[in-house]
């Protein structure tokens, strides 16, 4: 398994060239490829290749497998736990041109994708049919790597996420092997299931080239709605109480004081600077009026106060885009700067308890921070600001972070609702999973990466 920085030779650049005709040594183009959105400080890979076909992908990896050199898969460069940075060398694998869009089954209510292809640009397409592709992290991720870290987002509360949506995959295995799973079924019981085993691998078991997903159609109607509360534990307990009384919302986001205040500034909002829940309905227009009653009627149980709702189409994108522009608010609002941001997850029942621990934790550590999550689904951000000059910043953070886990894990929680384990939890998933079940997880990685060129370092040391 590799363990150390890999440095390539020449010979082996000139072996690539032969391999694919876009291989860069080029320190700009090695920059951009050194980086993600994690607060992590860059690292260059030896060289970037850009494949154009799954053939192309076998022929690189084949020849990667046979030197023992890292590959380390490339899409939008949007993960915020680590997961593209390639920390032992090698090669850092672009999958950018792999972005046709093969097929579109209206009838079946799926289509095939290649793993480059943006989620926005899909659904522009998918949209003349109808029809829409569910899973929405926010920022405009490639599906591909939307796929190998297992992402949700707003959405997951109504539709669910990489796992329930993806039904099918091409993908190449470290030695070149390139095997299918799955089917573009809506049910499938033959043998393991290879998809969702790859789906969440965070690129160390495959590298995945073509996706097949399930679709939804364009609602009938959608509406968007706002309610502030006096403190974060009845914004949390009013989210679950909804969830409880069945009303099916398809969005439920809550934001803090510290949230409504960047994406004010940001997109140019009005919004109260108080704890706040924003909500989507879908349905029908009768049916969206009546879940919006529904949800005020509930909200008002836990103080919650200055409800607005509004169907009204322009209204509703400007608040959401506000919502998905929370991350780069943050970071255009603290010029310089990076942040830390944490992904946990715990039972419904365990929720306002945990935002609360997470909030005391952060409020006495002194560092300038947000709360934001899906929290319909139990899934909560910090998202912490650190100086990248300071190095002692991050550690010490990380360290606020690794608290944070460990408590929602004794909650009956996770380390990650849906960013991954990248290079990042390592210890917090040995904590959460025990040391027998990461010892299954090896036992996989080493059958089917025996060489451990995919993604070393990112998810086991």
């Amino acid at each position: 398994m590799i363990s150390n920085r890999v440095e390539l030779t020449s010979e082996q650049i000139a072996a690539l060239k032969k391999l694919s005709s876009e291989v860069s040594i080029n320190e700009t183009v090695l920059a951009q490829h050194g980086r993600d959105e994690s607060a992590f400080p860059p690292v260059n890979p030896g060289a970037v290749v850009k494949v154009n076909s799954t053939e192309e992908v076998s022929k690189v990896l084949k020849y990667c497998n046979e030197n023992k050199i890292p590959v380390v898969a490339f899409g939008a460069g949007s993960s915020l736990e680590g997961h593209v940075l390639p920390i032992y060398g090698g090669i850092s694998l672009d999958l950018n041109n792999l972005n046709k869009i093969l097929e579109i089954s209206p009838d079946d209510l799926t289509c095939t994708v290649q793993c480059g292809v943006h989620r926005m640009e899909l659904n522009e397409k998918l949209a003349k049919d109808g029809l829409f592709f569910s899973v929405d992290p926010g920022a405009d991720a490639t599906i591909g790597g939307m796929a190998s870290t297992g992402a949700a987002g707003t959405t997951t509360v109504r539709y669910g996420s990489m796992k329930e949506n993806v039904l099918a995959m091409t993908v190449v295995l470290a030695d070149g092997t390139i095997i299918r799973t799955g089917r573009a079924t809506r049910k499938l019981s033959a043998g393991y299931d290879l998809t969702r085993l790859i789906v969440g691998s965070e690129g160390t078991l495959a590298i995945i080239t073509e996706i097949t997903l399930k679709l939804n159609g364009i609602p009938e109607k959608m509406a968007a709605a706002v309610v502030n509360f006096p403190t974060l534990a009845d914004g949390v307990r009013a989210a679950t109480a909804i969830v409880r009384s069945g009303v099916a919302i398809a969005r439920c986001e809550f934001l803090d004081p510290a949230s409504i205040k960047h994406v004010n500034k940001h997109d140019g909002l009005t919004l109260k600077e108080a704890p706040t829940l924003f909500f989507e309905f879908h349905g029908s227009p009768k049916g969206v009026e009546e879940e919006a009653q529904s949800v005020k009627e509930i909200v008002n149980e836990f103080n919650g106060s200055d409800f607005e709702w509004t169907s009204d189409e322009a209204a509703r994108r400007k608040l959401w885009q506000a919502r998905h522009n929370f991350h780069w608010a943050v970071v255009a609002n603290n010029p310089g700067k990076r942040t830390v941001s944490t992904d946990t997850a715990v039972p419904l029942s365990k929720l306002a308890d945990a935002v609360q621990f997470a909030e005391e934790l952060l409020t006495k550590s002194g560092y300038a921070h947000c709360i934001i999550g899906h929290v319909a689904d139990g899934n909560f951000h910090c998202s912490i600001v650190t100086d990248p000059e300071k190095p002692e910043e991050l550690k010490i953070i990380r360290d606020l972070a690794h608290q944070l886990n460990t408590k929602v894990i004794e909650m009956g929680g996770t380390c990650t609702g849906e960013h991954g384990i990248g290079a990042v939890k390592i210890a917090d998933l040995v904590h959460e999973t025990g040391v027998e079940a990461v010892y299954v997880m090896r036992s996989i990685k080493k059958a089917l990466d025996p060489n451990g060129i995919l993604n070393p370092g990112k998810v086991f040391n």
